[in-house]
């Protein structure tokens, strides 16, 4: 039972594989450290987002902002991160 669709280009990886036509590439570690740079990259962007916070939390957020001597977004960004890091809400 298939749950996805391959595209064209999967076909054709699974259908040289299946034929044994791919080779093994010559550094694996290397090439493996360079595709994980890669990836790493490629998450580590940053995005825009709006959100609608209350007059009263953005207020708040930027009195904070300001004793800490950063600017609101940066607080705002780092207090997502450190909520996103600790994994799932219970």
């Amino acid at each position: 039972m298939r749950y996805f669709e391959l595209t064209n280009e999967e076909k054709k990886i699974l259908e040289d594989f299946e034929e044994g036509r791919l080779v093994s590439v010559g550094d694996v570690a290397r090439q493996k450290r360079l595709y994980q740079k890669y990836a790493q990259n490629t998450l580590n962007k940053t995005r825009n987002i709006n959100i609608r916070l209350s007059e009263k939390v953005l207020a708040k957020l930027k009195t904070e902002a300001v004793r800490l001597g950063i600017p609101y977004q940066t607080l705002a960004s780092s207090i997502l991160h450190q909520f996103a890091s600790k994994g799932a809400v219970s």
